[in-house]
């Protein structure tokens, strides 16, 4: 397969950064991730940060921000995030009020216009991270992900198709990154199984999804980066299971 760089959302691992920012951005480089994507600051300044990662030859890939972190001060937060070189920037989620069919909803179409506007004066793409929640259907049969992506076009929002959620949502995979194909820059990597009708996250490789196809598909797409997250640990230490899916996901990129 093509050589895809490998970055990790740094929220897999929060308590380990916010303790110790630097050893743990020195431990996941030394295992093999290119770069970050951001879930905060971790009590840090945009040099500290940025300082840390240029040493650890590490690149801040995108960070997730709250539409309400925008919202608060929309120039302040995009120059925080510009400043550390980020390409993409990813609303990872929205609250019930916000969605298809709420009462903030056409508001919340609006803000991320102004959001995505901001974020083009900068060079920065303006992405969409999705959970499970948005696999539900409109009145005429349409996912409210997809319908999002009808409202709002693709110049102005791309996709960060995350496959644990797409398949936990019932949706397939690797068609959904067919359907996005080259509007999906950025794709998370997850794994998870069903444990008594719960989603259990895991290293991938020891779940559910189908690593090595859908790494293929979205490279066919056009994938810029790999994400690789796992919010929880169930059952095993944050450090350990992300250094075991880099393994997993660089043993099939290199096939």
């Amino acid at each position: 397969m093509k050589q895809i760089p490998i970055a990790v959302q740094v929220y897999s691992v929060r308590q380990e950064a916010e303790a110790d920012f630097a050893g743990t951005m020195k431990r996941l480089a030394q295992m093999g991730y290119d770069g970050v994507e951001l879930a905060g600051l971790y009590g840090k300044t945009v040099e500290e940060i940025g300082t840390v990662l240029k040493e650890n030859g590490l690149t801040a890939v995108s960070a997730h921000v709250p539409v309400e972190e925008f919202e608060k001060d929309l120039e302040g937060t995009l120059d925080t995030y510009a400043a550390l070189g980020c390409k993409w920037l990813a609303i990872p989620w929205l609250g019930e009020d916000r969605r298809f069919g709420a009462e903030r909803y056409e508001e919340t179409l609006k803000l991320i216009g102004e959001i995505a506007e901001g974020c083009k004066k900068r060079g920065i793409q303006l992405l969409y991270h999705n959970h499970d929640f948005e696999f539900q259907k409109t009145p005429e049969g349409v996912y409210h992900l997809d319908q999002l992506y009808l409202d709002v076009p693709a110049d102005v929002l791309g996709t960060e198709l995350d496959m644990c959620w797409v398949t936990v949502g019932g949706a397939e995979p690797c068609g959904y990154l067919k359907k996005y194909a080259g509007r999906c820059p950025l794709v998370h990597m997850k794994d998870f199984r069903r444990e008594n009708g719960e989603v259990v996250l895991l290293p991938l490789g020891d779940g559910e999804v189908e690593v090595q196809a859908i790494a293929q598909t979205a490279i066919e797409g056009g994938v810029e980066w790999f994400v690789i997250e796992q919010d929880d640990h169930v059952h095993g230490e944050p450090m350990a299971d992300m250094e075991k899916s880099i393994q997993v996901l660089k043993k099939y990129l290199e096939k």
